[in-house]
């Protein structure tokens, strides 16, 4: 049978990337009091998390974790840390201040798990790019 993970994890990463991209954007406004360091960072990060969120999609297809709150959790955790080691780094780059950037790493890490979290249940509901009845073999 042909596998057609790729394109669900593709689509996966687009929507987070819109979601996140957002979320950067509003916090690292409102943490650096300018709109056009928020908007930098929030564009920056656009290619940088699409490419880090499809690696890890990929890899954690690869984990044999039933799914389940347990897996879910478990990844929201692995990619939250990943992503706010990303955002901290291009924050501290963008705004020249390393506090700043820790500032927004730190403050995206609450609401990025729950709109992770919020975007991995929901694409569990869906099938897209799955084999017919994989979702209960995972």
């Amino acid at each position: 049978m042909k596998d057609n993970s790729h394109k669900r994890h593709m689509a996966k990463a687009i929507t987070w990337r819109i979601i996140g991209t957002l979320d950067t954007i509003i916090l690292s406004w409102v943490i650096s009091g300018n709109p056009w360091i928020g908007l930098k960072i929030g564009i920056s990060e656009v290619a940088t998390k699409m490419i880090l969120y499809y690696i890890h999609e990929r890899l954690w297809f690869k984990i044999n974790i039933p799914s389940s709150n347990k897996r879910h959790v478990l990844k929201t955790i692995s990619w939250r840390t990943v992503g706010s080691l990303d955002t901290f780094i291009l924050a501290w780059i963008i705004s020249g201040n390393p506090i700043t950037g820790i500032k927004i790493g730190t403050a995206e890490v609450l609401t990025k798990m729950i709109f992770y979290y919020l975007h991995e249940r929901l694409w569990y509901l869906f099938d897209y790019g799955l084999e017919k009845n994989y979702r209960i073999k995972r």
